[in-house]
């Protein structure tokens, strides 16, 4: 009858036994612990796929494995658990055995009870690489509608809810231990990292804002400012189609100040101490991890020797995939990366040509703020345009990185898992920072001169820089899409999955079906959370990664980037702590000694922020030009007066004159009547226009500069890096008493084989915790 559950136990035939190991029934029937649960339809109970459900699940029961059906209204529910005889081979395959009675060891292990994390991880493993009798695997079934969900079960997550996952714990310390016991040592040790991340940003924050403040005490007493603020009889030559008439340099003193902000002196220091943060940041991180891992047991713990066992509890006669090389595969691959790449440099080749329109769309508008302030309104439409183009490619990205993936045919999962971190950053870092990067170097640098313009189709003028300067532009678009980054992605990462989940429970409340069996009731409520699938910590770490790029590599230009960093991390520690543990289901717990291939991302994105913020501030800061100003040109080395400001008259020296008679249609423009002359910003000498002898100095400066500033940077994060070790010295030391300590116990262990001569005492075994599990393979878990 609909409504009413039904219960049974489906348990293995009487002389069915599992490979290498026998089975003990009554044992395992005597401590029942559901920790997986596969969900299908009732509807797929009376059709044919009922037949490919219950081979499925035969071979499940043929590797000992238990089985508990219960029916609910809508679903079947399956619960799985593995008998212990599977635990007695895992820890069989991964003992090393010591001392002179391997026998003994080894059947010491079977007798110590298994944790939660561990029953999941073999559970999952074994289900997702079983194969029916079809070589149908799960996932197959999944896309056949036989089944329609899987996940391991939320049970004992109570104390984290109280401790961890609440608004009211961010600034509490996370009990890391907890989170590695319920969610595995791969969730744990994304927290840590999150959580030194966090910290460490502190210090970066703090300089960024002192830097940025410090603009503030120069804010009228700016020797630039001042001559902009002051130049009302300096007319500027139109900055494009959409501004027919001259503008007076004065006009723009608003943001020649606010640029002083963030383009002063203090920014190359900013930038070469986040060189070295970077780098401390990553060598203290080293530390600790090798801290934690070894407090674990799982310093020497070997990834691929662990895949190898799960695999042949899976299946006994599974043969071993040897490493292979494909250069054909390769240059595939290589080329198709580069096509991607090409495609992200069109998009933002289409923000330009957008923002070219924009330009001639905002000029002609009704909105008389528009007409006026057209290069703001472009720039800041212009950034929301590259967000949304943000989120449209990200989802194009991980497609084609699955697809590279799958063609590349990656030995193991956690190959595959490398493989795929390193394509999808490739594509999303050019996603994210391919605008920024045309702002920086390419924006106004190719534009022509004044009656001579470069044109987009031979219809459009390219957009210029701002008036104050092409770090406006950059500073605005990193603080928009950083912004919106941090703001709007941490709304839709919490609000999306809480929505969702209010929605799945109302659906199920509306039946006015409450069932009976507590079991059933909690199968039901992990069901009704939120699916999570094998990218959802992947997905966290990618989002970080990208964070931490816009926090190092354009910071030159964006010294509040660490500041807003540090905030958005507050909220996402606590934001992922509750999506864990309130609103997703269970993260299938996975063993990890470091968090892979993301430190050589980390790395990667050190050495370009170096070469890009060097690069910001050679050539689109006007930190160069003053500084040559400054020791070249200015009053100061003819007046040999102190009280002089060195960069007296530094303006009018940055500026070209242009005649106006030789605009293409100088009539065109309003108020031309009595202007013979406008200025520009460039180095460029009159009658014929072409690049000054200031340039052509300028530029070898600058690139001067970059070589040097690169060098200088390198050289500290090298220094650092010597400086601080990877290994802590206390880390090492333990790791080497138990190497002496194995060493001195099998000394005692041969001479008592040859019959005690000179065998003496037993040489004394370290206090517990003992060591010697760090030696050993078998987890901690066990």
């Amino acid at each position: 009858m609909q409504g009413e559950e039904s219960l049974r136990i489906l348990v293995e035939p009487e002389g069915d036994s599992f490979p290498l190991m026998e089975i003990s029934t009554c044992e395992a029937e005597a401590s029942e612990q559901w920790d997986y649960v596969l969900v299908a339809h009732r509807h797929t109970q009376k059709d044919p796929r009922q037949a490919r459900q219950q081979q499925f699940l035969e071979e499940l029961r043929r590797k000992g494995f238990h089985i508990k059906v219960i029916r609910d209204q809508k679903q079947v529910f399956f619960g799985i658990r593995a008998d212990n005889s599977v635990f007695g081979l895992y820890r069989t395959l991964l003992l090393e055995p010591e001392g002179p009675a391997p026998h003994a060891e080894l059947a010491a292990p079977t007798t110590i009870p298994v944790t939660t994390s561990l029953r999941i991880r073999i559970v999952n493993f074994v289900v997702m690489n079983n194969k029916t009798s079809a070589g149908e695997t799960f996932e197959d079934l999944m896309k056949d509608g036989v089944f329609e969900a899987r996940f391991p079960l939320h049970k004992g997550e109570g104390h984290l809810k109280k401790t961890w996952a609440r608004w009211r714990h961010m600034f509490r310390k996370q009990p890391v231990d907890e989170i590695r016991n319920y969610f595995g040592e791969k969730v744990a040790l994304y927290f840590v990292w999150l959580g030194w991340y966090t910290y460490m940003l502190v210090p970066a924050a703090l300089t960024g804002l002192l830097v940025f403040l410090s603009g503030f005490s120069l804010f009228e007493a700016s020797q630039i400012s001042k001559e902009i603020c002051e130049a009302h009889d300096i007319l500027m030559c139109p900055l494009g189609d959409h501004s027919r008439r001259y503008r007076r340099l004065s006009e723009t003193c608003t943001f020649a100040k606010l640029t002083h902000l963030f383009d002063n002196d203090g920014t190359v220091m900013f930038a070469i101490f986040m060189a070295l943060w970077a780098t401390v940041f990553l060598e203290i991180w080293k530390r600790q991890r090798a801290r934690v891992v070894l407090h674990w047991d799982l310093y020497v713990w070997d990834e691929e020797q662990e895949e190898m066992a799960l695999q042949l509890i899976n299946c006994p006669d599974y043969k071993l995939r040897p490493y292979q090389h494909s250069y054909l595969r390769s240059t595939i691959i290589l080329v198709l990366t580069l096509l991607m790449i090409c495609l992200m440099i069109g998009m933002a080749h289409i923000l330009v040509v957008y923002r070219v329109l924009a330009s001639e769309l905002f000029s002609s508008s009704a909105v008389p703020f528009l007409e006026e302030q057209v290069t703001t309104a472009v720039v800041v439409t212009g950034a929301l345009v590259h967000y949304v183009t943000i989120v449209i490619m990200t989802k194009i990205n991980r497609r084609v990185a699955l697809k590279l993936c799958d063609f590349e045919m990656p030995r193991t999962f956690s190959e595959r898992e490398s493989r795929f971190t390193i394509r999808f950053f490739t594509l999303q870092f050019f996603t994210h920072f391919s605008s920024l990067i045309y702002i920086a170097f390419i924006l106004g640098r190719i534009n022509g001169h004044p009656g001579k313009s470069t044109r987009l189709a031979g219809l459009w003028k390219l957009e210029e820089c701002h008036a104050s300067g092409c770090m406006m532009d950059l500073f605005v678009q990193m603080a928009i899409i950083m912004g919106l980054k941090q703001t709007l992605s941490n709304c839709v990462e919490y609000l999306v999955p809480w929505v969702t989940h209010k929605c799945r429970s109302l659906r199920a409340s509306e039946s006015g079906h409450l069932p009976r069996d507590p079991e059933l009731r909690d199968w039901r409520r992990n069901y009704l959370l939120n699916p999570v699938n094998t990218f959802s910590l992947f997905d966290e770490f990618m989002e970080m990664m990208i964070q931490y790029g816009f926090t190092t590599i354009f910071v030159a230009a964006f010294p509040l980037a660490p500041l807003l960093a540090l905030f958005s991390n507050l909220v996402e520690i606590r934001l992922d702590a509750i999506k864990m543990v309130w609103l997703q289901r269970r993260l299938v717990p996975r063993k990890a000694k470091d968090i892979g291939t993301w430190l050589q991302v980390l790395e990667t994105i050190g050495v370009l922020a170096v070469i890009a913020n060097g690069m910001v501030i050679a050539f689109t800061s006007e930190f160069i030009p003053r500084v040559v100003y400054k020791y070249r040109y200015s009053p100061c080395l003819k007046e040999g007066n102190s009280t002089v400001d060195c960069l007296k008259g530094y303006v009018n020296h940055s500026l070209s004159v242009f005649h106006t008679k030789d605009f293409q249609d100088p009539d065109g423009i309003e108020a031309s009547e009595n202007v013979t002359l406008c200025r520009y910003r460039d180095y460029r000498n009159p009658p014929d226009y072409n690049l000054s002898e200031q340039f052509w100095f300028l530029l070898a400066i600058r690139l001067a500069f970059v070589i040097l500033f690169e060098h200088v940077a390198l050289c500290i994060k090298l220094i650092a890096s010597w400086f601080v070790p990877d290994i802590p010295q206390s880390v090492k030391n333990k790791v080497l008493e138990v190497k002496y300590q194995r060493l001195r116990e099998k000394m005692w262990h041969g001479r008592q084989r040859l019959g005690g001569v000179g065998a003496g005492s037993r040489p004394p075994m370290p206090a517990h915790p003992t060591p010697a599990s760090i030696f050993s393979a078998r987890s901690t878990d066990v």
